[in-house]
């Protein structure tokens, strides 16, 4: 079942006012606990796909078995895009959606596995920092690319890792996951550290190079928004079709 989603009230509608409401979060996130074991419990998924011409949004979130990695609940949720595309600010874009998906869950999620950033941030606050701190639910983020930051190569087998710079801070890692092949970009978000959030993400990559929590929610989110515009497209054209005569 999917879940249709309106942009909250008060949702900031500016940079500033975006930029307020990460400075006030941002101070709320908490970087002292370990958190989750890897391999126990549930960790969970969520990605977001986008159609910008119809003004749509669709965000999945998929809990994963730790231990096995088997798919034990998943959810959908569908609304309109609640924020402009602004670099360091797309967890505005998300996070109404994200959350209706999370809520839509029929268990807790446990550790929850972003598609993007958290202290990897240039304000230090990416989704997963956002998404923390909003459900208080430990979160990281592992990233396809290193945005902003620096780092040096890893070695070539599968587990090197090495810092993800902003000038001499370490934000984050470069970490690989598949022997020989292009790292990962892993950054804390909230209520876990960093070397945690690094051996959940190499127990979620066991054959491919990007965790299974995204995996399968990149899957989920994108037939979610194919089905969400596809019904949108059928019902624009019953409506073209039922036009009284003139």
């Amino acid at each position: 079942m999917t879940t249709t989603v309106g942009i909250p009230a008060g949702w900031p509608v500016t940079e500033e006012q975006a930029r307020a409401v990460q400075d006030e979060l941002r101070a709320r996130v908490v970087l002292d606990e370990r958190g989750p074991e890897p391999g126990a419990g549930h960790v969970t998924g969520v990605d977001v796909a986008y159609d910008d011409e119809r003004d749509v949004v669709a965000a999945a979130a998929v809990v994963l078995e730790a231990a096995t990695l088997r798919v034990v609940a998943e959810a959908t949720a569908v609304g309109r895009i609640s924020f402009p595309y602004v670099p360091g600010l797309l967890a505005f874009r998300e996070i109404p959606t994200v959350l209706a998906a999370l809520d839509a869950l029929d268990r807790p999620p446990g550790l929850v596995v972003c598609d993007g950033y958290g202290l990897a941030h240039p304000r230090r606050f990416g989704l997963a920092g956002h998404l923390g701190v909003l459900t208080g639910l430990p979160t990281i983020g592992v990233a396809k690319n290193p945005f902003t930051f620096t780092y040096d190569d890893p070695g070539a087998p599968r587990g090197s890792a090495s810092p993800l710079l902003a000038g001499s801070d370490e934000v984050g890692r470069a970490l690989r996951t598949r022997d020989g092949v292009k790292p990962v970009f892993v950054s804390v978000g909230h209520r876990t550290t960093l070397d945690n959030a690094c051996a959940h993400t190499l127990a979620l990559t066991p054959a491919y190079r990007l965790p299974e929590t995204t995996r399968r929610a990149d899957a989920l989110c994108r037939r979610a928004l194919r089905e969400a515009t596809a019904h949108a497209q059928g019902m624009s054209r019953a409506g073209a079709g039922t036009q009284a005569p003139r």
